[in-house]
């Protein structure tokens, strides 16, 4: 049986008009032979009447503090909606579906309200309407504890569910539908030459959507390459195979090799806030308990630097805030920079290369952009910034890797 599953996100579902295009690909993949699992997001964004912004605004317009249980419930509104509209499209062009929640869907989570992590996938009921013809439409972003609670997936989670699916019917592509044509070597509202990447890894897309490019959720990626099932990212606005995402690059046109430095892309992360911590004798002993406080506040901590006398980090500047009042609380009055950026460049094969860093140095000194942190792993090399330079920092970079059309 061959089986694609096939996500698409709230702006492919918005109008009649869009959704329109939706069903044509969906009935072409069924004329080419495929079973179609097809994973929707909710319509819309913040205003927008089904949107889950909008409905979460709702409610807490009520009650500032109503329960996450409650939440879940309301936020699972959204993706319900939508498989519904889009199955009765459907069926008005005699394609057979079946609306299936995450319950039905067999999305088994480990009950954690908001950011549920899916523990398994009962496959059987989704099976069944394969062989029966039938087109599933399954609501992301939701599933079922093992008590019986309904929880959502967190920020991705419809990418997720649909990875979790396509490895469970091992699929033969999960494909990814979205507003644009596929990964790009940075932003196009940015770079103008940013060109189209017609392969990349599984490790370079999960690098660039952990450095903040908002293609696919990094568990999303790591779910269909732990199965090695390809994903694909696609334009639902146009019939272009869009980006694929492998293990191994078939095609070294793909990346570009200069000076013997492999780089795919360039990405960034706005509106950050950096932390120092000095380590003098008064804070002797908590810098242990620093990162600790904060796991316990629910603050997410990146790009961190443990030295001697210091600990970096960075939060998002929505937190800082919050981060301030635990330092203090433990006694600990930080020196903040606000208004920071992270520009990251991308690359399969960076690991013991020479020269990648010395361009990195080179594009920014270059436009005469102080670096205030810097970091690297095997798959990208990253500085932060000040957010007034991350533009001019980015066409820099994307320059000097020669990566445009």
């Amino acid at each position: 049986m061959k089986i694609t599953v096939q996500k698409y996100g709230g702006t492919s579902l918005a109008t009649p008009e869009l959704r329109a295009k939706v069903c044509d690909i969906i009935r072409n993949s069924v004329d080419d032979g495929y079973n179609v699992v097809v994973v929707v997001s909710a319509i819309g964004r913040d205003k927008d009447p089904y949107a889950t912004d909008t409905l979460l605004n709702l409610a807490r317009s009520i009650n500032p503090l109503i329960s996450n249980r409650e939440l879940d419930y309301l936020m699972a509104c959204g993706e319900t909606i939508s498989g519904i509209i889009l199955a009765a499209q459907l069926a008005t062009l005699g394609l057979e579906t079946q609306f299936l929640n995450g319950e039905q869907a067999g999305i088994v989570t480990d009950g954690n309200y908001g950011d549920a992590h899916i523990l398994y996938v009962n496959k059987e009921r989704i099976v069944n309407a394969l062989n029966q013809g039938v087109i599933p439409i399954v609501a992301g972003f939701q599933g079922v504890s093992e008590t019986g609670e309904l929880t959502t997936l967190g920020r991705g989670g419809s990418d997720t569910t649909a990875s979790a699916l396509g490895v469970a019917l091992n699929a033969d592509f999960i494909d990814i539908f979205t507003d644009v044509e596929g990964v790009m070597t940075a932003d196009p509202r940015i770079v103008d030459n940013a060109r189209l990447l017609n392969e990349i890894t599984y490790n370079e897309i999960c690098q660039l959507a952990h450095d903040g490019a908002k293609i696919v959720h990094p568990r999303a990626i790591e779910i269909a390459m732990r199965a090695n099932i390809p994903l694909r990212i696609r334009s639902t606005f146009n019939q272009t195979t869009g980006t694929l995402v492998t293990n191994k690059m078939s095609n070294v046109d793909n990346i570009r090799i200069i000076n013997d430095t492999i780089v795919t892309g360039v990405t960034y992360s706005s509106d950050l806030s950096q932390f120092n911590i000095s380590l003098v004798k008064d804070n002797e002993g908590k810098g242990l308990l620093v990162f600790k406080a904060l796991a316990l506040a629910n603050i997410s901590v990146d790009f961190i630097n443990i030295g001697t006398n210091d600990i970096k980090f960075t939060v998002p500047y929505t937190l800082t805030s919050k981060t301030e009042a635990v330092l203090k609380n433990m006694g600990i009055l930080p020196e903040v920079e606000l208004g920071c950026a992270k520009v990251a460049v991308v690359g399969a094969a960076m690991m013991g290369i020479p020269g990648v860093m010395a361009k990195v140095i080179e594009a920014l000194s270059k436009k005469d952009i102080p670096i205030i942190q810097s970091g690297d792993s095997y798959t990208n090399i990253w500085c932060l910034i000040k957010k007034e330079y991350m533009t001019i920092a980015i066409k820099a970079l994307h320059d000097i890797f020669e990566l445009g059309k």
